[in-house]
Parts: structure tokens; C-alpha cells; sequence
């Protein structure tokens, strides 16, 4: 891929010039008509994240710890690990929960427990993850696939499963997807220019988002024919029928992850896209189909 095919967003955050870009000009349309365009500011920002359905599957007992901690907007994710205390991560802290009549918990980073406390406290042992915890969480979701992610249908919430060496679940990651609308303004004049991108930066801040908002933004304001290659369902969300929050754009899902480099090329020989949206391009295989869907003159939007 050519250097200026490429732009390189680090952090989910790309090139601008004192936050001023060409989405604040007017759009003319085919008739000569221009209709001006306010885009989004950080204070119009809109967030849906269907937080009470990912409530409905965890087990009574921690959903009720869980709504003790209000509010829940910085809500990250929530750890079930058998055997312990689940953990709820919040943007600035971690929580452990604990049944209603113990008070849930901040872990302090680099305070040490004793063991022979905590084999004392009723409290911890009442705390602690079971097997029906486990089993309560997975009945009510889809089913796990071979990257031991499922989802809840029409969500963009993500669970993920550990397993031990008999394949059994011995605990759970589940993460809280929101759909943020009016995040991309610091990279639109990229965006808008045809130019493809590359978001880079470390888990959990964002990236995805705002490859679900840059997917909405081409396929409803300047339909563009936008095709999101939907490796583990984390765009457009579980089941059949996409997240709305991707707009106009289709979706098409992988089997498999290993096919996602096939699917990348699948899309683009038999669907026309103008656009192509991707997650988590990480072999070589994949960057070899991003290189030549750019030589193929469409435009694609990718993390890594």
C-alpha cells in the first residue's frame, strides 16, 4: 500500500489543523444545491450502549451488586473468574462485588491479600464465582465461536470466554459495546477525503467505536457503499441483523478467523463496495488484502 494511500491514525486519532476541517464547509449536491453541514461537537456526543441487556444474564445475585455501583456510564467490563470474586472495571477503578448485605470492594493496586484472611472472610467465599454463575451467563447469550467470543443478539456487547485444558469455561470477560455518534470530527476531513486509514492504539479506547461511527457517517450522509468485514460480530453487533449504529452500511460476518483475509477480497469481487471497514487486521495474509483493496481503488478504514 502506498505511503499516501495510507493514513495512520495513532490512538484513533488522526492529522488536523487547530480542530478545524472540511466538514465544516457546506455540501453541494448533483443539482448545485448546498446544504450546510454542523457536524457533532464533543457536547452533542450521543451514546446508546443497551447496558440492561447485558445486566439480564449475569446471575440475580451480581446484577444486584452490580446496580449498588451507580452510575454505571464509565462501565468497562465485567470479569467472572471461577473460584473468586468477580470483578467490575470501570474507566478509573476496579470494583470487586459482593452479595447485597457485604459492601463491594475497590482493589487498591499494590496492596497485597493474605490468604488466611481471606479463607476467613464469609463475605469473599459468598463472593466467589461458581459453576452455575458460569453456566447461568452462557445459556443466555449466543453460542461461543472459534475465537471463544459470543455476543448478545442486536447488542455490541462482547463476551469472551477461558477455558481449561478439557475445553470446560472456567471464565468470562464480558465488555460493554456502546455505539458513540459524533466521534470521528478530529479525523472527518480524513475520512471524507477517500483517503484509506489505519487507526492505531492499545485495547479499550475506542478504536472500534469510531470504525462503527466512520462506517455510519459514508453509508448515510454520503452514501458510499460501505461493506463492514465483521470478523467476531464487534461492529455490527450479534446475530443476523446489524447494530443500527452502522447505518446504511452491510455487514458481512467470518466463519471463521482465519477467513477474514478471504472474506476482505470476497467483498470486494462480488458486492462493489466503495468502502471497505474492517477490525483487527494482525497477519500478513490480511495485510496483503488491505494492500490490494486500496489498489483497487476503494477505500479502506481499518484497525490494528
Amino acid at each position: 500500500m502506498n505511503a499516501d494511500e495510507l493514513t495512520t491514525a495513532a490512538n484513533g486519532a488522526g492529522p488536523h489543523t487547530n480542530g478545524a476541517t472540511n466538514s465544516d464547509a457546506p455540501n453541494a449536491g448533483e443539482n448545485g444545491t448546498v446544504t450546510p453541514r454542523t457536524p457533532l461537537t464533543q457536547k452533542q456526543h450521543r451514546v446508546t450502549d443497551n447496558l440492561y441487556q447485558l445486566l439480564d444474564v449475569l446471575p440475580p445475585r451480581l446484577k444486584d451488586a452490580l446496580e449498588r455501583e451507580v452510575p454505571l456510564d464509565d462501565l468497562l467490563e465485567i470479569v467472572m473468574d471461577l473460584g473468586k470474586p468477580s470483578e467490575v472495571r470501570f474507566g478509573s477503578r476496579v470494583v470487586e462485588l459482593y452479595p447485597s448485605e457485604h459492601e463491594n470492594r475497590d482493589i487498591v493496586a499494590g496492596v497485597l491479600r493474605d490468604p488466611l484472611a481471606e479463607e476467613e472472610d464469609t463475605g469473599r467465599v459468598e463472593a466467589e464465582v461458581t459453576d452455575e454463575d458460569i453456566a447461568y451467563v452462557t445459556s443466555r447469550i449466543g453460542d461461543f465461536g472459534l475465537d471463544n467470543r459470543a455476543g448478545i443478539e442486536r447488542t455490541l456487547h462482547r463476551i469472551s470466554a477461558i477455558r481449561n485444558r478439557r475445553e470446560r469455561v472456567v471464565g468470562l470477560t464480558c465488555r460493554i459495546g456502546r455505539a458513540v455518534y459524533g466521534t470521528i470530527d478530529i479525523i472527518r476531513d480524513i475520512v471524507e477525503s477517500g483517503k484509506s486509514i489505519l487507526m492505531l492504539g492499545r485495547p479499550g479506547v475506542g478504536k472500534t467505536t469510531k470504525l462503527r461511527e466512520v462506517a455510519r457517517i459514508l453509508s448515510d450522509e454520503f452514501k458510499k457503499r460501505v461493506v463492514i468485514v465483521d470478523t467476531s460480530n464487534e461492529i455490527a453487533g450479534d446475530g443476523d441483523i446489524p447494530h443500527p449504529a452502522i447505518g446504511r452500511s452491510r455487514r458481512m460476518q467470518v466463519r471463521k478467523p482465519e477467513e477474514q483475509h478471504a472474506v476482505m477480497i470476497e467483498a470486494v469481487e462480488n458486492h462493489m463496495p466503495q468502502v471497505i471497514v474492517i477490525d483487527e487486521i494482525g497477519t500478513e495474509q490480511e495485510a496483503f488484502a488491505a494492500r490490494t483493496i486500496a489498489e483497487r481503488g476503494v477505500q479502506l478504514v481499518g484497525t490494528a
